[in-house]
């Protein structure tokens, strides 16, 4: 083991330390132990657990230390006497120390709040945060535990993302009594998550969910229980990540979206302990769409802007333009026409570079059909059903040939537009067409779609021969028929 720097017991008698314990200021006696002894906030993190970034923030006020896991952690760090304090700390000062291979080990001793599955934002962004992130998603997904009560939003969901924003990751690594895990071992768990994408694009979140989250299980067990250095650790993170961030979405498509939070906010710590700023980028666009599908479209725009200015410096215009989509998104549900239109613009000009060195390889779907369909359904969300059309039209063209659930949204939610701009015909042709790959397509999400479909049609004013009334009632009981299916 690497000893780790001590507090002398002369420090302890200083008066301001004392006053300082005294008052709760746990800033002020980070500070002046420091200058005490004297110690750099570096090893002031080691021995309490906090990251340096937590640790900066405290002493500068910017921070409380409130939780009381987490103070009996601080002091204990520190080896504070059990009598200046009013707290029940363990005897003899118990502290923290080191392996070689990394800070991993901290938690064997300071975990406790992890373990507890204390995930406040607001604490330190540990890796054992991380891991107990990803099991209480996976447990939330099996229907075995209980997701955060009514959702991440507003100033919470804020929390998250500047925390993702600001907290340093730390070295990620761990000596364990398990195999060694190779790069080939990384290749085939990252292989693994791409082909359930892909499988999700054409059949639908039915077809994978279940698949998605079991990966996620054995990834989560491999950093929990296995031997890697800290290349492998971040890789083995990323890919945490991505599955995390594909589970939560595939739950979203299967009408599960407090589950999908779960796993988006376990994707957002995975994404950043791995270092990357696009698996980041990417959990927030999807948190982004969760919450303008969910009445929280504010959500959105500050999800999708967090990302944007993360990713600013990458060449990645296409990922820059697909947050900027999600951004539109929840500006037009606010009903802030001109930041949603300016935002789709921007998205265009983006889109129209062509794909940048830096883009994820899991961001392939990106395109000009992309643009025209996330541009149509913020202009049905303005009141522009008219508009609308001509974008949904080009989206449907312009879409990738596999991606048959996108198909079926974007033909859903044209044939509403057509029906808002008073065309029953065009309406109803659509909806066919819709209902057509929902009935091949497992989505939960596409059968929402036709209900709001059928609910549109029904009080429509009429224009065109072919359906007419007869059409309008044929077509909304076949919605009936798949929706039930």
């Amino acid at each position: 083991m690497v000893e780790l720097p001590t507090v002398p017991p002369h420090v302890w008698q200083d008066r301001g330390v004392r006053a300082a314990l005294a008052g709760w200021d746990f800033g002020q006696v980070s500070r002046l132990i420091r200058q005490l002894v004297p110690l750099r906030q570096e090893d002031v993190a080691a021995l309490t657990g906090l990251s340096q970034s937590y640790l900066s923030m405290l002493e500068c006020g910017e921070r409380r230390l409130t939780d009381i896991a987490r103070v009996v952690q601080f002091l204990t760090g520190l080896g504070t006497p059990a009598d200046l304090v009013r707290l029940p700390l363990p005897d003899g000062g118990a502290r923290l120390e080191r392996t070689p291979s990394g800070s991993v080990q901290i938690a064997r001793v300071t975990g406790a709040a992890e373990q507890n599955g204390d995930l406040d934002p607001e604490l330190p962004w540990t890796a054992d945060r991380m891991l107990a992130a990803l099991s209480k998603a996976i447990d939330v997904g099996a229907g075995a535990g209980s997701p955060v009560g009514g959702g991440v939003n507003g100033v919470a969901l804020t929390a998250f993302v500047h925390h993702w924003g600001a907290e340093e990751a730390e070295p990620l690594r761990r000596a364990a009594t398990g195999a060694r895990i190779s790069a080939g071992l990384c290749d085939h768990l990252q292989g693994t998550i791409d082909e359930l994408r892909v499988m999700d694009a054409g059949s639908g979140s039915g077809a994978v969910a279940d698949l998605a989250r079991a990966h996620l299980s054995l990834v989560n067990q491999v950093l929990r229980m296995s031997t890697y250095d800290e290349e492998i650790g971040r890789r083995l993170a990323a890919i945490a990540a991505d599955t995390a961030t594909q589970t939560g979405w595939f739950a979203f498509d299967a009408g599960r979206h407090e589950a999908a939070q779960e796993y988006m906010l376990a994707g957002l710590r995975a994404a950043r302990q791995s270092g990357d700023e696009r698996l980041g980028a990417g959990a927030l666009s999807y948190l982004a769409i969760h919450g303008y599908s969910t009445g929280h479209p504010r959500d959105a725009v500050v999800a999708a802007q967090a990302g944007r200015a993360k990713v600013k410096g990458l060449d990645a215009p296409a990922l820059e333009a697909m947050l900027l989509t999600r951004q539109s998104r929840g500006h037009a549900r606010l009903g802030e026409q001109t930041a949603a239109i300016r935002a789709l613009e921007e998205a265009g000009e983006l889109c129209s570079r062509g794909r940048g060195q830096d883009e994820p390889h899991w961001l392939y779907w990106m395109n000009e059909g992309e643009i025209h369909g996330q541009t149509a359904t913020a202009q049905l969300d303005l009141g522009d059903p008219a508009r609308a059309v001509a974008s949904f039209d080009l989206a449907v063209r312009t879409l990738n040939p596999g991606d048959q659930r996108t198909r079926g949204l974007l033909l859903s939610r044209a044939a509403q537009a057509y029906a808002k701009a008073g065309d029953l015909d065009a309406a109803c042709e659509q909806g066919h067409k819709a209902a057509d790959l929902a009935e091949t397509v497992q989505s939960a999400r596409l059968r929402d779609h036709l209900r709001d479909l059928a609910g549109v049609l029904r009080p429509a004013p009429r224009r065109g021969s072919g359906y007419g009334h007869g059409g309008v009632r044929t077509l909304t009981e076949r919605i009936a028929a798949v929706a039930a299916s």
